[in-house]
């Protein structure tokens, strides 16, 4: 073949630049320029409390060697806005100059990195003095002494499992999800959170298989539980009365009622903060439940900082368990004992 002339070489050069894809570069805003109202409506948190958030991460999410990549503070925000305003990543990326692929990263990388924290922020009483001091506050409420946490499961929708385990995430509203089991304190703060069980498991298995239920057990707390119908009635446990038979009772489950709604009260404001518990995960499995128990971090930051803001008409996917637990007779004997000494008449 005759080579080509250097004329018809530049000329061919050139057509194929001029047929090469250009790199965008995205622009990115400074979202601390934001007002106060309109920063907390994007990113669910004051700026004073996100900018706690993103010291607490910014070890983990530090720029490269040579000083580049993406900022934490972009990183965290994006997070937050992809997880609060239940928008795609492909927007929240949008607002950030980010691209759809990298946003997915940087939430994995946030979430992981928040969830590193888990333990300072999500515990139980670690002393008989931080008992009561949880027991005064639950009781404060409507005057049902000794509890110290309300326990309760919801269900956060996920995408379509495949294999052969994927029938085992249908709950029975009939879609898929994880049964997260919380507790809860007086202040609506996470003190316990379990994120790895299928949408068919029954809230009393989870608690059963718990480690909870095994410090319980062994006595490493004085005060109490409670929870509604589904779980068992044990002495360091206690549901409602189903069919109460005199006053005594009904000033029970009045008391019980009232106090065991801290837990759906914490659900609302949870998945009100966070759109993707209310609405569904998009993200892969693996990295759902991971993603859980950050948003519980964060929930609890919020209330640490007094950053908690209740709204109205909030739902959540409630699913009341139709079976009910035997309880045993020891348990029983302890309840009516605690019925006589505090709710009689």
């Amino acid at each position: 073949m005759q080579a080509l002339h250097s004329l018809d070489v530049i000329e061919a050069i050139e057509v194929e630049n001029s047929t090469r894809r250009r790199k965008v570069y995205k622009s990115r805003s400074d979202p601390f320029s934001l007002n106060d109202e309109d920063f907390r409506k994007r990113y669910r948190f004051k700026k004073s409390t996100a900018t706690y958030i993103i010291d607490l991460v910014r070890d983990d999410l530090n720029l490269d060697r040579r000083g580049s990549g993406t900022s934490p503070e972009i990183q965290v925000l994006t997070a937050i806005r992809c997880w609060g305003r239940r928008e795609v990543q492909e927007d929240a990326g949008d607002h950030h100059g980010l691209s759809q692929a990298t946003t997915s990263r940087i939430c994995t990388r946030v979430a992981r990195a928040l969830a590193r924290h888990s333990a300072s922020f999500i515990k139980m009483p670690s002393t008989f003095a931080e008992e009561e001091r949880m027991m005064g506050e639950f009781y404060r409420i409507r005057s049902f002494p000794t509890v110290i946490g309300c326990i309760d499961c919801t269900h956060i929708k996920i995408r379509k499992c495949g294999g052969d385990a994927a029938q085992y995430y249908i709950n029975r509203k009939g879609f898929y999800s994880l049964n997260v089991q919380v507790t809860c304190d007086a202040h609506l703060r996470i003190r316990d959170i379990v994120a790895r069980w299928r949408g068919s498991t029954h809230d009393s298995r989870i608690f059963n298989e718990s480690s909870l239920k095994e410090r319980f057990e062994t006595g490493s707390f004085r005060g109490r539980l409670l929870g509604d119908s589904g779980y068992k009635l044990e002495p360091y446990l206690f549901t409602p009365i189903l069919r109460p038979r005199n006053r005594s009772e009904e000033k029970y489950n009045e008391a019980h009622i009232a106090t065991r709604n801290t837990v759906e009260r914490c659900f609302g404001v949870w998945k009100q903060r966070f759109q993707c518990l209310l609405f569904g995960m998009t993200c892969k499995l693996q990295n759902v439940k991971t993603t859980i128990v950050a948003l519980a971090v964060l929930h609890n930051i919020a209330v640490d900082h007094g950053d908690v803001q209740l709204e109205s008409g909030v739902e959540y996917n409630r699913e009341v368990s139709r079976e009910v637990p035997r309880s045993n007779a020891s348990a029983n004997a302890a309840l009516q004992t605690f019925i006589r000494r505090h709710f009689s008449e």
